[in-house]
């Protein structure tokens, strides 16, 4: 974010210093080695000690009431740490898919432990092609007439399913794609690992067997609610990617002026200087894409979903163009299961793919501006 108030300033500082201190990238190693990728102690200091989790649910679900900016610049210094957590599941996915279904009722059920850090939830929208499409849901929801509903289906590539108590689940009705929630540990659920490029943010294939569920907003809105969540989910993951970015760059920075060649330093080497320079100028437009996504983010218009469509598409291109180069910089070092940069990288190219890769991503904008 460019050009922050002084309480936005004072929300990185206390963000930066408290990931510094308690997740470096000893520990980011040590999580990104276990199945969940994640501390239960992190996470509830991060609720009773910042109150991230709660920022931006409203007040009247027990939050604080801010918007994607705010959330923007909680973001941008978790991507810049490579926190793995399940924040972007619960708090982006999970937390805005509620409020976008309208459900009053299920959110005074479920957001004010969310904001407090009790509670875990992810989003399962995609199959098998990976495509955030609530138009390519096979998933069967079956109701009885009464209120009660079972799915029948298997989700993939679902965000931190392991760690969450709560899912939400797009089944498909005799009325179209519909919002459920189902608990973890109910009757037919399975998650499984699957296999993922960047361990700090664990993806999982859910199957759902005759599991009971709760309809969360009407019946065949679905729709609305992920085309929502979506844009959403692209402006904070656009903040991390600009996070992770700008530390390539400053590792890249840091190693060009330390490293010594021929009795000199390598960032005096005009190759070395214009690849810094280019990478400075991508995190440079990713962060003009990402701030003004969240500026309009609150907006819910068409304006809103083609910056976030946008940014989606800048930064991910961004982060990858300055993973690489930071690997180039760093020469032989850099391709080292030591050195982070490989980190790096491998988020950058996990985020791009989230939702369905660059060719997916391209479409959504086109669709937006109605191309």
């Amino acid at each position: 974010m460019t050009n922050l108030s002084p309480e936005l300033d004072d929300l990185r500082s206390s963000v930066r210093k408290f990931l510094d201190t308690r997740v470096p990238e000893t520990v980011v190693r040590d999580l990104m080695a276990t199945t969940k990728a994640t501390d239960a102690d992190i996470w509830s200091q991060m609720a009773t000690q910042l109150g991230l989790q709660g920022l931006s649910i409203p007040e009247r679900f027990g939050g604080d009431g801010y918007g994607f900016v705010e959330l923007s610049v909680v973001l941008e210094e978790m991507g810049r740490a490579l926190l793995p957590s399940p924040f972007f599941a619960t708090v982006v996915l999970g937390a805005q898919a509620l409020l976008a279904s309208g459900d009053e009722e299920a959110c005074h059920d479920y957001l004010p432990a969310i904001a407090n850090g009790t509670l875990c939830t992810s989003l399962a929208v995609a199959e098998q092609s990976g495509a955030w499409d609530a138009a390519l849901v096979r998933t069967r929801a079956t109701g009885d007439g009464h209120g009660n509903w079972v799915l029948n289906g298997t989700k993939a590539w679902v965000p931190n399913a392991e760690s969450a108590a709560l899912l939400l689940v797009i089944g498909r009705t005799t009325a179209g794609p519909t919002l459920f929630a189902v608990e973890s540990d109910a009757l037919g659920v399975e998650i499984e690992p699957m296999d993922v490029l960047d361990g700090s943010r664990p993806l999982a294939k859910l199957t759902l067997a005759g599991t009971p569920a709760r309809l969360i907003g009407r019946e065949g809105a679905a729709g609305r609610v992920i085309a929502r969540v979506l844009d959403l989910a692209c402006v904070a993951l656009a903040a991390e990617q600009v996070g992770a970015s700008q530390r390539c760059l400053e590792l890249s920075v840091d190693y060009a002026k330390q490293r010594f060649q021929f009795g000199r330093p390598i960032g005096s080497f005009q190759a070395v200087k214009h690849m810094c320079a280019e990478m400075f100028v991508q995190v440079e437009l990713a962060r003009a894409s990402a701030a003004e996504a969240a500026r309009v983010a609150e907006h819910n218009s068409t304006e809103s979903s083609i910056a976030a469509a946008a940014a989606h598409i800048t930064c991910s291109a961004a982060s990858m163009f300055v993973a690489k180069e930071t690997i180039q910089v760093h020469g032989g070092v850099g391709f080292t299961w030591e050195h982070p940069a490989h980190l790096y990288f491998r988020r950058a190219k996990a985020s791009q793919m989230l939702f369905g890769g660059p060719a997916l991503s391209h479409e959504r904008f086109l669709e937006r501006l109605g191309i």
